[in-house]
C-alpha cells in the first residue's frame, strides 16, 4: 500500500509540480489549497506524513499542525517555509515538527526527508525501553497508546516523538545518555536541525515533569542528559 502524504501548499504550481514529483516517487497524494481545507482532508483521509507550508490563507501551517497534534500527535509534519527567519523555524520545532525545508529546495532532498521520518516513525525504540503502553513514571501515568502523560488531575497530550523520547529516557533513567545516542535513536541522524530539535523536546519535557520534584532531566555539559527519577 502506497504511503500517503497531505501536501498543503497555496501555490497552484510549486503544489502541482511536488505532488507530481510524489507520485512518481510512490506516494499517494492529497493536495490542500489552503490550511482550513487541509485540516478538512486530514480528518477524512488519516494521511501518514504532512507536509504544511508555512505561509496560507485561511489557516496558517502552524495554526493548521496546531489542530492536528490535538487531535492526532502520532502523525509527523515537516513545514515549507519560503522564510529563512529563525523564530520560524524555533517555533516549528516547539510544535513538535519533524523537519523544516526552505524554499527554493531539491524535491530530491524533500523525498530523502520524508521517506526518512516515516521510517523513524515506524521503527520501534530499541534497548531496554519499557514495553507496556501504560506505566507508571514517578507520580505520572504515561499512557503510550493514547499519547498522554498524566498527573492529579492535568493530561499533556504528547507527540509521537515527545513518546518515543519518553520511553528511551526511562529506559535509561539515572544514568548519562550521549547527545548522540538519542539523536541516533529518536532522530535518526545528528545534524544540526535535529540537534535543536532535540534541546526544545527536552526543554518541553522537563516542563511536563515539572510537578513531580523527584524527577529531572539535567544536562551534562557537551555529553547529554541525564533523566533522574526516584520512584523504584
Amino acid at each position: 500500500m502506497k504511503q500517503h502524504i497531505l501536501l498543503a501548499e497555496d501555490d497552484f504550481d510549486y503544489a502541482s509540480i511536488l505532488k507530481q514529483y510524489l507520485e512518481f516517487s510512490g506516494f499517494k497524494v492529497t493536495w490542500a489549497k489552503d490550511g482550513k481545507e487541509a485540516l478538512k482532508f486530514f480528518s477524512d483521509t488519516k494521511p501518514d506524513i504532512c507536509v504544511l507550508d508555512v505561509m496560507m490563507p485561511q489557516m496558517d501551517g502552524f495554526t493548521l499542525a496546531e489542530n492536528i497534534i490535538d487531535n492526532y500527535p502520532e502523525t509527523p509534519f515537516l513545514f515549507l517555509t519560503a522564510k529563512s527567519m529563525k523564530e520560524d523555524k524555533i517555533k516549528g520545532l516547539r510544535l513538535g515538527a519533524d523537519d523544516y525545508v526552505v524554499k527554493p529546495f531539491e524535491v530530491e532532498e524533500l523525498i530523502l526527508r520524508i521517506q526518512n521520518i516515516l521510517k523513524r516513525s515506524q521503527k520501534p525504540v530499541t534497548g531496554n525501553t519499557p514495553e507496556a503502553l501504560v506505566f507508571s513514571i514517578g507520580t505520572y501515568v504515561f499512557d503510550g497508546d493514547n499519547y498522554t502523560l498524566s498527573h492529579e488531575k492535568i493530561i499533556h497530550r504528547v507527540t509521537e516523538k515527545d513518546a518515543h523520547l519518553i520511553r528511551f529516557l526511562y529506559a535509561n533513567k539515572n544514568k548519562l545518555v550521549k547527545r548522540e545516542d538519542i539523536l541516533k535513536e529518536i532522530w535518526g541522524n545528528d545534524d544540526f536541525f535535529s540537534g535543536r530539535s532535540m534541546d526544545v523536546f527536552i526543554s518541553r519535557l522537563r516542563k511536563y515533569f515539572s510537578e513531580d520534584p523527584n524527577i529531572s532531566i539535567p544536562s551534562v555539559r557537551g555529553l547529554g542528559f541525564k533523566f533522574n527519577s526516584k520512584d523504584e
